[in-house]
């Protein structure tokens, strides 16, 4: 493909590395994390060939969600650094090749902020109207708790006002009430102010809850909410044309699409750029759990191409609860069983707090299958920090702060996070198998055998095979006898790429029929050594597979 055209729409064939800056590096030994300490390491990401860097909050905050509560959109959290140090670390990002997009939280503040405090001072104050008020709560208050085991309600009670205040998320978060146009005015100066300092877009925080919340009927004067996700995205259009907005919007299929946009019926998208993948996610989780790949098989055959500017963010793990929210009761039991069956391991009855190697049991054989699916799927592909080195959780920790612990850069026991006492570091650091004397980043590096070794060759691979982002996809039938094995193809420009992975503990014989590729001759982009692959003129692929193996087959030059 040609090269003018693909780095363009550079979100194409990115990849995604996102991290907590407190939880990172800590570059002044105080314990906690800083964007000095990021700095210091960006070159272990430009090595591991992360292209775009996603920061979780580090606005100022009262701490109480992990960074999540704000109350100065247009500030640093002093424990982090300054504006400066933002600044410096998009330039030496830049440097090395990598564009920095940030959280956009702006669904609700802090109860902190000075303007939810202004807005609290009296019913006639000037901020009043930038959150939802209401004398009474709707007789549905209860319905659509976010964090069943902190609120039961989406309503507050003020007592000095008399009135309550919508939270979709915590009651120490209110929501802000986009339907005013003071508001909507605001989120664009926060978005051109943090442009302006080098970031090239944000990840926007659960867009559902930000444009189609269930809010007073008087608050709503928005003739269509998409419009306002639409005006977001055209001002950030206007302000930076290379910047993106990805989207967290965990959607069935038909509904999650309206979120791409391109309402005007042709292939560009209006409002996001990217949306994650959660229906794949879940499904690849339940396709693990069975040892059959059918499951993720079938949703990509239901997945709907976004639009052509648009794209797919694939994941194994975000910051996040791992959401199962979208199986049936009996499929979600499934994945708990196989990889959560302690009720600690769970959250919210939805949901895992783990990180996959525990749940894989560390065995490295599957984890190289896994991340070799997530390179390999159609999308770009969204890490986790840590997950390079198959970092575990610490389940001692509460709810889903169980998989933000300290980065693992060492084998010391502060594992080099910081030379400070851990016992200031954010979160404890896992122990035992998965603590920093058995996992961290100065092992891996010398090891060719590591898992860190294997994703920095996952993302060469990813990189040096546009098809797999800009190419057309088909789900395969893996053949008769393998019925363990997911194996789709991408082709782009006369060029393809043909993805095998098994799913099951035992070796099988994949075959399946690729009639555009009769006669050629096939090689192993993973494993230059191995032998090539000559397809039947029938178009019969014919590739032997060992237990969780993987290979990625591509047309000759």
């Amino acid at each position: 493909m040609k090269l003018a055209r693909t780095s363009d729409l550079w979100w194409k064939t990115a990849v995604v590395y996102c991290l907590d800056v407190e939880t990172f590096a800590d570059g002044n030994g105080d314990g906690c994390g800083d964007f000095r300490g990021l700095i210091q390491h960006i070159d272990h990401l430009a090595r591991l060939g992360v292209t775009c860097l996603w920061l979780m909050p580090f606005f100022p905050t009262p701490d109480r969600d992990d960074g999540y509560d704000i109350t100065d959109f247009y500030g640093v959290d002093p424990r982090l650094g300054t504006a400066g140090d933002v600044v410096e670390l998009v330039r030496t990002a830049r440097d090395r090749g990598m564009r920095v997009i940030a959280d956009l939280v702006v669904n609700h503040t802090s109860a902190e902020h000075p303007w939810f405090v202004e807005a609290r001072s009296s019913r006639d104050s000037a901020k009043r109207d930038w959150y939802i008020w209401l004398d009474e709560p709707p007789a549905d208050a209860h319905e659509g708790v976010v964090f069943p085991d902190q609120e039961t309600s989406l309503w507050e009670y003020d007592r000095k006002t008399r009135q309550y205040y919508m939270h979709q998320f915590y009651k120490h978060q209110p929501d802000l009430n986009v339907a005013n146009p003071e508001v909507r005015d605001e989120i664009a100066r926060i978005m051109g102010y943090w442009m302006e300092l080098g970031l090239s877009g944000f990840r926007v925080d659960a867009v559902p809850f930000l444009i189609e919340a269930k809010r007073p009927l008087d608050k709503i004067s928005l003739p269509d909410p998409h419009d306002y996700l639409a005006d977001i995205a055209a001002f950030l259009r206007r302000r930076n044309g290379e910047a993106v907005l990805l989207g967290e919007v965990n959607l069935p299929y038909p509904d999650l699409m309206t979120f791409f946009g391109a309402r005007d019926g042709g292939g560009s998208t209006d409002e996001l750029t990217l949306c994650f993948d959660f229906i794949g996610m879940q499904m690849m989780y339940l396709a693990l759990a069975r040892a059959d790949a059918e499951p993720l098989a079938d949703a990509l055959r239901q997945r709907p191409d976004p639009p052509e500017d648009g794209h797919w963010a694939t994941f194994v793990r975000n910051h996040d609860e791992l959401t199962l929210d979208k199986l049936t009761d009996a499929q979600r039991q499934e994945v708990f069983d196989a990889f959560g069956p302690k009720p600690d391991m769970q959250v919210y009855g939805r949901g895992l707090r783990r990180r996959l190697p525990p749940m894989l049991d560390g065995d490295p054989k599957r984890l190289r299958m896994v991340y070799s699916l997530l390179f390999a799927l159609p999308g770009t592909p969204v890490l986790f920090y840590g997950e390079e080195i198959g970092m575990g959780e610490n389940l001692a920790i509460e709810g889903r702060f169980a998989v933000r612990t300290p980065m693992q850069w060492t084998p010391e026991p502060g594992g080099g996070f910081s030379s400070a006492d851990p016992a200031t570091f954010p979160a404890p650091l896992p122990g035992g198998r998965y603590g920093p004397k058995r996992v961290n980043v100065r092992d891996q590096q010398r090891d060719p055998e590591s898992l860190l070794s294997w994703i920095r060759l996952l993302v060469e691979c990813y990189r040096s095979c546009p098809e797999l982002a800009w190419g057309a996809y088909t789900v395969l039938d893996p053949g008769p006898d393998a019925r363990p094995v997911l194996a789709h193809h991408c082709t782009a420009d006369g060029r393809s790429v043909l993805a095998l992975h098994n799913f099951g503990d035992r070796a099988v014989q994949a075959a399946p029929l690729v009639p555009s590729l009769a006669g050629v001759t096939l090689t192993d982009v993973l494993d230059p050594t191995a032998e090539p692959v000559q397809v039947a003129e029938d178009g019969r692929v014919t590739v032997p597979l060992d237990g969780y193996g993987c290979r990625w087959l591509r047309t000759e030059e």
